[in-house]
């Protein structure tokens, strides 16, 4: 199995100096003098402390690998999403969790991640401070730690509030080969839950659904699933984690790189009534709408059993199912045995059907 190694504790109270209640972000504060520091002192340092960070280096030294023959894998994304805070989540968890789990698609162990922070004149620092602290608990739960971070600031009007830009870096074993161009004929594909939780959950907190909703996204950092995946079935082929685009168009990717058809069944699939429903609405198709916490396992049919045993039994899988499988004919395509009992065809989705969504 293959272990995830993390910093040791730090010591003392992780709780945040006090602040003014109504002090801003100004532009003093990405000047990279007292007030920056005073910034890094009073928000980021309660929270994000380790001993890398601590250094107080221009780069971060990483503790070596315990994993054997280790190649590093590395991984960078960027956050912009509207609202910061939403049913389940915020930009902070997103972040820490969305980084995770692109490493985690390699197969590889995450260690940690860098945090470049873009502030907006004119926000509460209190806001800031509730964002970090959600980075906080997420890198706790995912057993990473924050080796690096930035601050900037931009005038106000100029920005959206905080941008976040994240790097993500974890070790591979040296025998381990998971990508998108390896599903074969004969695979199974699985999903780890349903299908448009997040996408959906945000325009909710936007006001966007003309109704009131209890779903909440699926943020959620997803290395400790994989990792118990691949300890019991190491003959895994593919991972993918379907956020932007979605089911039908991350699988899109898949199908081209391997040169396979993906066959899918849609009563197989798992869609929560109230997505289901925002979407009928809205006109939108719920294979096509971002999720942060879910992830496509495509493995060898005779395995795809037991993986969804274990996949059920973690909190972030309870809901896996297997939802179709891969074949030789027509590659490139995906496509959806439908209730009715026709075939449709998933293209990539062409353009950006939800704004500003992670």
């Amino acid at each position: 199995m293959t272990e995830i190694h993390t910093l040791p504790e730090m010591e003392g109270p992780v709780c945040p100096l006090p602040l003014p209640h109504n002090e801003q972000i100004v532009m003093g504060h990405g000047s990279g003098g007292l007030m920056t520091r005073d910034l890094i002192n009073k928000v980021f340092a309660p929270f994000l402390s380790n001993p890398v960070l601590d250094a107080g280096n221009d780069f971060g030294l990483l503790p070596p690998s315990q994993i054997s023959n280790p190649r590093l894998v590395v991984s960078t994304d960027s956050h912009i999403v509207t609202p910061l805070f939403f049913p389940g989540g915020d930009i902070g968890r997103l972040s820490v969790c969305g980084t995770v789990n692109d490493i985690s698609m390699s197969g590889a162990a995450p260690a940690g991640l860098t945090a470049g922070f873009i502030l907006e004149e004119g926000l509460a620092i209190q806001v800031l401070q509730k964002v970090v602290a959600s980075m906080q608990v997420a890198a706790k739960e995912a057993g990473v730690f924050i080796a690096a971070g930035d601050t900037k600031v931009v005038n106000k009007g100029q920005g959206d509030g905080i941008y976040i830009n994240t790097a993500g870096f974890g070790w591979l074993p040296g025998s381990r080969s998971i990508h998108g161009a390896n599903a074969q004929p004969g695979d199974a594909v699985i999903i780890s839950g349903s299908m448009g939780d997040h996408g959906i959950a945000v325009l909710s907190a936007r006001g966007e659904l003309g109704f009131s909703t209890s779903l909440e996204s699926d943020v959620a950092p997803l290395n400790g699933l994989i990792a118990q995946v691949l300890a019991a079935v190491p003959e895994i082929h593919a991972l993918r984690d379907p956020t932007r685009g979605g089911l039908a168009t991350t699988l899109n990717e898949i199908a081209g790189q391997s040169q396979v058809s993906i066959w899918l069944d849609e009563s197989a699939i798992p869609v929560k009534s109230v997505v289901r429903n925002a979407c009928e609405i809205l006109g939108f198709d719920p294979l096509y709408v971002a999720n942060e916490g879910k992830v496509i396992v495509i493995l060898p049919a005779q395995y795809a059993e037991k993986a969804l045993e274990i996949m059920r039994n973690h909190k972030y899988g309870r809901e896996a199912a297997i939802i179709g499988k891969i074949e030789k004919d027509e590659p490139g395509a995906v496509l959806l045995r439908t209730s009715y009992g026709s075939t449709r065809i998933l293209d990539m989705l062409a353009g950006e059907m939800l704004p500003r969504i992670c």
